[in-house]
């Protein structure tokens, strides 16, 4: 195994520097909370001045319809009085508690002055209250909040009785002045609407969010500085919300990194042990070849026969294990791959598995198959695939018929490029909770005192090929199948 993947790196930057921890170090001065309390103030103060126009305008309408009718009252006090009956002094007190220079009213088809002051100059604008239009009178009301003329304006407005409408000339400015002073009280009720809200709001967001979020964040921070130590995962609370339901996959995902991390540190250390013994081992492996070589010369056909091969198997044996000091453990080296005779490769198998007489070990090979491939690689591919199988089924045997093994390889129509291998066994296939890590080292194996390297490394080694390994469907016993591409032209 190579201790460089098998090491558990500190966080550091590129430069070695240790990194930021995410979440650490005190509150951030506009954090969360900050945030949510202004942005509350700031979408009251929005709706504000959203309301602010058409309760302006409506200010504005029922300050003059007042008027008006105050004007109309004063107007048909001053008519019905007897001619020369009313003071001078005393109608220009109506006109002035009135707030009009002039008022006229209109009865049946003629139109009758009232009251007049002083003779207006000429008029700036004509309000009509006749006929209300609301768009119209919030742009009017904005007129007139804004203005700053002081020339006098004519208001209509519908009459009383059997008076048509009343019309009256008025300074603007006491109604601008109203106008102003009601745009201050709504101001000042806003803000205190809005700090209201904005606390409240802050209030229960802190409470049922950001509290909750700033311990999710201090969590991470912490299970980032050690994540192996268990106690620092988090303790997910009861939450049924969207809270609890990060709170939940936050505790599954700590645990599982913090497994995972624990496992690359025993393989790390298992890396290591490995190395050592490669050392060893390839020493004693060259001693056996050495005395497996005097065996060639022996005149016995049968071990004439055997010799080469065992020969050639300590070879690879040597080989193997002078790669694995050479790249530190577990990556394997690049495919050295050629176009070679598929034959040989399964030819080999039947004596490498030391098969027995009750194994029915059958290979159906398409004649003249050639794959492209590294064959001392796909000679370990098969072997592991094959060795797997056979302890499968020497724990658990078939029932009612004897072992049976089966190899075959070809090339598809469908799919000339590239060679399809299968092996089918009829031992007791791969059990379900298996199947998701199936190619996992120490993970996809069920069998007892099985680590589950043999499928791994099969995997990785068709990978380096460009090719996929696959659990087939199957009824009864396991079915693997490899496909291994021809390399591009």
């Amino acid at each position: 195994m190579e201790g460089s993947r098998s090491q558990l790196p500190p966080i550091l930057g590129a430069e070695g520097a240790a990194r930021p921890q995410p979440g650490g170090g005190s509150a951030p001065l506009f954090g969360l909370s900050a945030r949510l309390l202004i942005l509350t103030v700031l979408f009251v103060m929005i709706a504000e001045v959203l309301i602010y126009g058409p309760s302006i305008a409506s200010f504005r309408v029922s300050w003059l319809n007042d008027r008006l009718s105050t004007a109309q009252v004063a107007g048909l006090v001053l008519e019905a009085a007897p001619e020369g009956g009313i003071n001078p002094a005393f109608e220009q007190k109506l006109l002035a508690s009135v707030g009009a220079q002039a008022i006229a009213v209109k009865v049946g088809g003629a139109r009758h002055l009232v009251a007049l002051a002083d003779t207006p100059s000429e008029v700036a604008e004509t309000i009509d209250l006749r006929e209300p239009d609301w768009p119209t009178l919030i742009v009017d009301a904005f007129r007139t909040l804004l203005g700053t003329g002081d020339q006098p304006v004519r208001v209509i407005g519908p009459g009383m009785g059997t008076a048509a409408f009343v019309e009256m000339i008025i300074d603007p400015r006491p109604l601008r002045s109203a106008m102003l002073d009601f745009s201050r009280r709504i101001l000042l009720v806003s803000l205190i609407i809005s700090a209201i809200t904005a606390g409240l709001v802050y209030l229960a967001l802190h409470w049922l969010i950001v509290r909750p979020v700033r311990r999710l964040s201090a969590n991470v921070a912490a299970f980032a500085s050690a994540p192996e130590d268990a106690s620092r995962i988090i303790v997910p609370s009861t939450r049924s919300d969207e809270i609890g339901i990060a709170e939940r996959a936050l505790a599954e995902m700590e645990h599982s990194l913090a497994d995972v991390l624990r496992q690359k540190r025993h393989l790390a250390a298992l890396g290591l042990a490995v190395s050592k013994i490669n050392h060893d081992l390839r020493n004693m492996l060259t001693a056996a070849q050495l005395l497996s070589d005097r065996l060639v010369q022996v005149a016995d056909p049968a071990m004439a026969r055997f010799a080469p091969r065992l020969v050639a198997t300590l070879g690879r044996a040597i080989d193997f294990c002078q790669a694995t000091l050479a790249y530190g453990g577990a990556a394997e080296p690049v495919p050295q791959r050629r176009r070679v005779p598929a034959a040989p490769l399964f030819s080999d198998l039947h004596d490498l598995l030391d098969v027995g007489d009750d194994l029915a070990f059958v290979q159906d090979i398409q004649p003249d198959l050639v794959i492209d491939a590294d064959a001392e690689q796909m000679s370990r591919v098969l072997l592991n695939l094959c060795r797997n199988a056979l302890q499968a089924m020497e724990q658990h045997p078939p029932v009612g018929e004897p072992r049976r093994l089966v190899l075959t390889a070809r090339r598809d129509s469908e799919r000339p490029s590239a060679v399809t291998i299968d092996i089918i066994d009829n031992g007791p296939g791969v059990a379900e909770k298996a199947r998701g890590k199936l190619f996992e080292a120490f993970q996809g194996t069920t069998r007892a005192g099985g680590s589950g390297l043999g499928l791994a490394i099969a995997a990785e080694l068709v990978h380096l090929h460009g090719g996929d390994i696959t659990l087939e469907p199957s009824e009864k016993g396991a079915h693997f199948r490899i496909v291994i591409p021809d390399r591009s032209a």
